[in-house]
């Protein structure tokens, strides 16, 4: 059989066709007239090499084609290794780096990086903080987003209105707010104006703020009632949404289940959910894929790859509270368990180093179990550095550190020079901070139970005149000989490790 040209011709036409991207190339010359002409645009500064931009790329180039059509928001991209002078005047230290931009001027992008997010952001910012609602957008508006936040007044004068208003302009990023006098939009609401009504796409599709709450209602309070609606009873937690749960401010408890045996999950998910409704507010729920996120467990103190699991984890305080591995979570061991950590009966479950038989090197090699024994002894001052093994910066920090427990090594009865491999040792609750970054060095004078943060460069003569400032046993200086290496630390700016540490995160 013979193909004709014509028909050749179309194959090979639409072997070698490549849809046309939604998504603006923009370079050194058409940047700024781009992004100057746009009240709206959202810019990706990328690397071809880098693998985030690569997983990035198909979410972005979705969300361009649906604000194209839904909203006409521009998504546009650069170049950065063709770009690179474009990117360092525009801030670029990290890829993807996405940017905001309001007629030519920006701010960073601070939503999702899946496809619907991105979309539901870039609505929002497109909105006022606070949209009019009427009876002809009502019926849209409540359905704009995953979260719908509308205030039903009888006058904009109302206080519901001010209140609304401040919580709007705070959170303009994270739900979508709208407000209405309108009698026909209140009576398809339902509601008895003032009135505050929180819609979402979930659970059971809308929370009605109590009347007696709208009276005194302020800006804070209505985020909190927000906040406290704006997470599902018991949803899947992953990457996208974890931020969500973060920044809540409450204890996350976490149900690890196999996908796999998803009649399992699913029986245990649904005795489980009663259980997350009775605490609602004041601790959230999510189950996680325990295969995917194995080693987040052992981050939680799950140390048994063995699922079902759970696990209450105190973000605000970065304590884990795991039950029992021995058999499977139920309604009734989970509620125990909740409870009792809610009423301050639970201890936390810390992760420890074994206790070295010896100190091989001159800075102390202090372990979760021995936190309080070492840190908190009263006749000496301790100077304690919290790292991470992967840590570039910890890394070059080593010999200086070293450097300065050999030079205090005559007075060690006074001042401890210590280090704590903060990934595989927990602080107590008695440490009275947590860690944010690699490294944290703390200083705690003798006598005292409070921690001084060392926020200067890192070379041995900073660290030296620190120490001299806040002793409390009248340590002597120790004199130093200038080397090469450590001047060239001594160079080096001190940014904490947060980003590299993220990199590590499993959420």
């Amino acid at each position: 059989m013979r193909l004709s040209a014509a028909v050749l011709g179309s194959l090979v036409l639409g072997a070698t066709f490549v849809a046309a991207s939604d998504v603006i190339d923009l370079t050194a010359d058409n940047f700024k007239s781009s992004v100057d002409a746009e009240d709206l645009m959202l810019v990706e500064f990328f690397a071809p090499w880098c693998g985030h931009c690569k997983a990035l790329a198909p979410e972005y180039e979705e969300a361009a084609t649906t604000l194209k059509s839904e909203g006409n928001i521009k998504l546009a991209k650069v170049d950065c290794v063709e770009h690179a002078d474009l990117c360092q005047a525009n801030g670029v230290g990290g890829y993807p780096t996405l940017k905001v931009f309001r007629n030519g001027k920006d701010k960073e992008y601070g939503g999702p990086r899946k496809a619907d997010g991105i979309v539901s952001y870039m609505k929002k910012q497109a909105l006022p903080a606070l949209s009019v609602v009427n009876s002809d957008n009502h019926t849209k508006f409540i359905k704009d987003d995953k979260v719908v936040v509308v205030a039903y007044t009888d006058a904009e004068s109302d206080a519901l209105v001010s209140a609304i208003k401040e919580a709007a302009e705070n959170h303009r990023d994270d739900y979508l707010f709208g407000a209405t006098t309108d009698p026909a939009a209140i009576k398809e609401a339902g509601v008895t104006p003032p009135a505050l009504v929180v819609y979402k796409t979930f659970d059971e599709g809308r929370v009605d703020l109590p009347a007696a709450d709208v009276k005194s209602a302020s800006a804070e309070s209505l985020v909190a009632f927000v906040k406290e609606n704006a997470v599902p009873l018991l949803d899947e937690i992953g990457g996208e949404n974890y931020p969500t749960y973060a920044q809540s401010g409450l204890p996350l408890a976490y149900l690890f289940l196999d996908p796999t045996d998803s009649k399992k999950k699913d029986a245990l998910i649904a005795e489980i959910t009663p259980v997350a409704k009775q605490f609602k507010g004041k601790i959230n729920f999510v189950w996680i894929d325990a295969v995917k996120y194995a080693q987040h467990a052992q981050a939680l103190n799950l140390l048994e790859t063995k699922w079902p699991a759970f696990v209450v984890d105190d973000m605000p305080q970065s304590l884990k509270y795991p039950l029992d591995q021995s058999s499977d979570p139920t309604a009734s061991s989970v509620t125990t368990l909740v409870s009792d950590f809610l009423s301050g009966k639970l201890e936390p479950k810390l992760k420890s180093d074994p206790v070295p038989e010896t100190q091989d090197e001159a800075s102390y090699t202090l372990v979760g179990s021995k936190f309080d024994e070492v840190v908190f002894d009263d006749s000496k001052d301790v100077f304690a550095e919290f790292y991470a093994p992967w840590c570039g910066h910890c890394k070059r920090l080593k010999p200086v550190w070293e450097n300065l427990a050999e030079l205090y090594q005559d007075q060690k009865d006074k001042l401890t020079v210590l280090k704590m491999d903060a990934t595989t040792n927990d602080l107590p609750k008695s440490a009275g901070f947590k860690i944010s970054g690699f490294p944290t060095l703390k200083f705690k004078p003798a006598g005292s139970k409070t921690f001084i943060d060392y926020e200067g460069d890192r070379s041995l003569e900073s660290l030296i005149e620190f120490i001299q400032n806040n002793t409390k046993n009248g340590l002597t200086q120790p004199e130093v000989k200038p080397e090469p290496s450590s001047t060239q630390a001594a160079a080096e700016p001190t940014p904490s490790a947060t980003a590299e540490a993220h990199e590590h995160e499993e959420l």
